[in-house]
């Protein structure tokens, strides 16, 4: 009975680590949300992860961690295939320069330096109005799907990271699409131009 009982504690501790272990390796889209405004379509997402020791050795080392975010937005059809609206991707770049002991993420042209590898994770768990739609594009239909994810782009990491698969899993790090419905507001219609002046009008305005 001893035996038992002990086998089910161990078993339950090996459960709970790989639980645990799984989880490190995991993003959580905590939040995702589309603001329609004046610019276009803006989104905004907050995402849940932490770096595992294999991660933060790698780009304290010099190694530069590339991060993907896509979007996709599609319209729902009862009669053929779903309707793919929007499609976008934007690129992370997180690394370290030991000269500076400094950590830089970039995005696009632009790039922020951190003192500590904790700040500039926060920056990447929290995305802010991102233009995925522009203005100009008129959205069909009374609601859409949407979808955003995160992932590390392990095919950016140079080829002796990538031999190994024990490694691979250690620097796999990525998200489930989360998945919402997106209603368009309802445009207020345009303004009615006046009314024509008649003939009479224009004459009374004349005097």
């Amino acid at each position: 009975m001893r035996v038992s009982a002990t086998c089910a504690r161990i078993l339950v501790a090996v459960v709970c680590a790989v639980a645990l272990c799984a989880r490190a390796d995991e993003i959580d889209v905590i939040d995702a949300r589309l603001a329609a405004t004046e610019d276009g379509l803006l989104l905004s997402a907050d995402f849940g992860f932490e770096f595992n020791s294999r991660l933060s050795e790698t780009v304290a080392n010099g190694v530069p961690l590339y991060f993907l975010i896509e979007f996709k937005l599609t319209r729902p059809r009862w009669y053929w295939w779903n309707e793919n609206t929007v499609t976008r991707v934007t690129h992370l770049r997180l690394s370290y320069h030991a000269l500076s002991r400094q950590y830089r993420l970039t995005t696009g042209p632009l790039h922020q330096n951190f003192a500590t590898l904790e700040e500039a994770l926060d920056v990447m768990r929290r995305l802010r109005n991102w233009q995925v739609l522009e203005r100009s594009v008129t959205l069909r239909g009374s609601s859409y799907g949407a979808a955003v994810r995160m992932l590390l782009d392990t095919s950016q990491l140079p080829r002796p990271l990538q031999i190994s698969e024990f490694t691979n899993r250690e620097l796999r790090l990525e998200s489930q699409w989360k998945r919402f419905i997106f209603i368009p507001p309802v445009l207020a219609p345009a303004p009615a131009p006046p009314p024509a002046e008649t003939r009479e009008e224009k004459e009374a305005t004349a005097r």
